[in-house]
């Protein structure tokens, strides 16, 4: 297993890869069963993943991409969805809970009632904002999942999100939070790491 430190350090926003390099949905399935472990709002896991390896297809979500070339070169495409009905299984999610005894059927109808009522009282704003939070926790354990496994990312807003919905047939249930583009990166086509700020510009201690 890769150092934690290095592969934090070693991680960077790929902006060109080798396109040669293929990759196998069973290398993306080691990289999603860690994914999966990714942490979420009263463990609703309202992130989904529709994840493009057909020339074809990418080549449409490329034009959905202005054209940018890294979404040629890449060898998946991974657009990161945020379920903004994801509290409507919280029912099907905990009951595990009460069938391992873990909790009892009454505790297990107050944990139900109880998140759904909360998502259900936020409004669609806050169904929104939660999907793109939770989504935004679970893409960034895939961009360090794959690094570990030995893959390149980078994480992209510069898209039309309707157009790509209109091209994987998502439905407005879901928010596009972001497009991840992996693969092996051209690393002579590497800039330097831009500036990041000191801790003490950015941390606040009370």
């Amino acid at each position: 297993m890769t150092d934690f430190i290095q592969l934090v350090t070693e991680r960077r926003s790929a902006s060109n890869f080798h396109p040669e390099y293929a990759i196998k949905t069973e290398e993306l399935d080691e990289i999603f069963e860690l994914v999966k472990l990714a942490p979420s709002a009263f463990n609703l896991q309202h992130t989904k993943y529709v994840t493009v390896i057909d020339p074809t297809v990418k080549e449409k979500i490329r034009k959905a991409a202005n054209g940018q070339y890294k979404v040629f070169s890449a060898s998946a495409v991974v657009l990161v969805l945020g379920d903004k009905e994801a509290f409507r299984q919280a029912a099907e999610i905990y009951e595990w809970l009460e069938m391992l005894g873990i909790v009892s059927k009454q505790e297990y109808d107050f944990m139900v009632n109880d998140t759904v009522s909360f998502y259900e009282s936020g409004g669609e704003a806050f169904k929104r904002d939660e999907a793109i939070r939770n989504a935004s926790l679970s893409a960034m354990m895939f961009m360090l999942a794959a690094k570990e496994k030995g893959w390149d990312t980078c994480p992209m807003i510069g898209f039309d999100p309707e157009e790509v919905k209109n091209i994987l047939n998502i439905s407005d249930q879901y928010e596009v939070v972001l497009m991840i583009t992996v693969g092996k990166e051209k690393k002579e086509s590497r800039k330097p790491r831009g500036y990041r700020k000191p801790v003490s510009e950015f941390v606040t201690y009370v």
